[in-house]
């Protein structure tokens, strides 16, 4: 069996459930599964290298946005084949899962591929969309800008972003701003920032706040086939 090292959460997440017994390590925000019996190996933003090397890897999968470019090429030093990813939207996603799957040896696309791919294409948007900030950060202010993956599924889900057409993907913005952005709904996630009831919506007094599930927002993997349940039941929740 091809052993394989994930440095990103949501491919570690997808490899193990697909591929029982290929992954080797994982890095130390690889959450998911719970019970995932394999090596940590340090950050996505810096993995040990010479660990991972010692594993001696068939291959490495990695994300261009969640790993530094200096540490894949230090693998890639060291002799590794190392898989880099690139995902913007959803579809972009289900095209590179299905590539990293069957560079780890998986022979035919999963079901639970299709079946997200099949719970996103069943969506009907609300009419007209509601425009929200969308933090991923706080002190400072961060959010999504142009071009993310999360973005990408909020559209879906009739939720504009303010931002989209920002110059930045993740630009900073002061929270005057923010409160002044026109927003119909704040939308917080718990990730990578936690927002909570406690800790987030009071900067935004008078909108309304969807705390979400940051997991189902921003990783792509098996999460993607709840995703469109689980984060619209939070956005109608909000506009209550």
């Amino acid at each position: 069996m091809i052993r394989v090292v994930s440095l990103v959460p949501s491919l570690t997440e997808a490899v193990a459930v697909t591929a029982p017994g290929a992954l080797v390590a994982r890095t130390d925000w690889c959450t998911h599964p719970a019970d995932l019996g394999v090596p940590r190996i340090g950050g996505t933003k810096n993995p040990d290298v010479a660990a991972v090397t010692a594993l001696r890897p068939d291959l490495v999968v990695a994300n261009e946005e969640e790993n530094r470019p200096e540490d894949l090429a230090a693998l890639r030093a060291a002799g590794l084949d190392v898989l880099v990813t690139e995902i913007r939207d959803l579809e972009q996603a289900l095209r590179e899962l299905d590539r990293v799957l069957r560079a780890c040896g998986v022979p035919s696309r999963p079901r639970w591929l299709d079946e997200a791919e099949g719970a996103w294409s069943a969506l009907t948007p609300d009419e007209p969309p509601r425009r929200a900030v969308v933090p991923v950060w706080r002190r400072p202010w961060m959010v999504l800008g142009r071009d993310t993956f999360a973005g990408d599924l909020l559209a879906r889900l009739g939720v504009a972003n303010v931002y989209a057409g920002h110059a930045e993907r993740y630009p900073r913005v002061p929270l005057d701003e923010l409160r002044a952005a026109g927003a119909d709904l704040v939308v917080l996630p718990d990730e990578p920032y936690r927002f909570t009831a406690d800790d987030g919506p009071e900067a935004f007094a008078g909108l309304p706040a969807a705390l979400v599930d940051g997991r189902h927002l921003t990783w792509y993997g098996p999460s993607l086939v709840r995703a469109p349940r689980v984060l619209g039941r939070a956005l109608r929740a909000a506009s209550r």
